[in-house]
């Protein structure tokens, strides 16, 4: 009877196991619950920079496809004339810069930089995402300015673009227009707003130097038809 009574008492319970996984998901192992916590801090900080770099990704994308249809015909037409000036293989200049990430890719440009047709020649390779509408200055691996201080960072954040503020701005001759100090704070503050700004104030400088060089040419020739017998440049 004793034995019985033995058999019936109740056995104590085993100490419960502490739950394995986050407590959000309880994930059944360990490796599962590491694999969601590093999961959850790269959507955080996907979260932090993807609006940002989607936005401008997509102008890049809208902007580039709609400049390369645009384009198309006027590249197309360079490239013949090229070919048949110069021969098929003195058309396209292929020369190896590093991209986003420090990716190297080969940039592709027309060689001619009549009506800007060498920049409007990359614009594929905007589409493709190996360049940026705006951008920092495509450079060459190995290039000492990639190697300076802060810099190494930010290059390899950003794609190389088309144009940038330091195309825009660096001819002005001003101290702190430098391309370094430039480059440097487009990176501090790019956004499509400023990627716009830039856009614009690219497209007027590209219709003043042709507007300049127009004028230059029609003031040339005419001051060469009034020209005084004995006249010169220094007098």
């Amino acid at each position: 009877m004793q034995q019985v009574q033995a058999r019936r008492q109740p056995q104590p319970h085993p100490h419960p196991q502490p739950p394995t996984g986050t407590a959000r998901g309880h994930f059944p192992s360990r490796p599962a619950a590491r694999l969601a916590g590093l999961t959850d801090r790269a959507g955080h900080l996907a979260d932090r920079l993807a609006p940002r770099a989607s936005a401008e990704r997509v102008l890049d994308l809208t902007l580039g496809t709609a400049l390369l249809i645009a384009t198309a015909p006027a590249v197309a037409l360079g490239a013949l004339v090229l070919a048949v000036r110069r021969g098929p293989g003195n058309v396209w200049e292929r020369t190896p810069r590093t991209g986003l990430g420090g990716r190297v890719f080969t940039l592709r440009s027309l060689r001619t930089r009549r009506l800007r047709l060498d920049l409007l020649s990359q614009l594929p390779q905007v589409v493709r995402g190996d360049l940026s509408l705006v951008g920092p200055a495509p450079l060459a691996p190995g290039d000492p300015r990639a190697a300076w201080p802060g810099a190494r960072q930010w290059r390899q954040e950003l794609r190389p673009g088309l144009t940038g503020l330091a195309q825009v701005r660096a001819r002005s001759g001003m101290p702190w227009d430098d391309p370094a100090l430039l480059d440097q704070h487009y990176a501090e503050h790019h956004g499509v707003v400023l990627d716009l700004v830039i856009l614009t104030e690219a497209v007027r400088n590209s219709l003043r130097t042709t507007t300049g060089r127009a004028r230059s040419t029609k003031a040339h020739l005419s001051d060469t038809d009034h020209r005084l017998p004995g006249y010169s440049r220094v007098d």
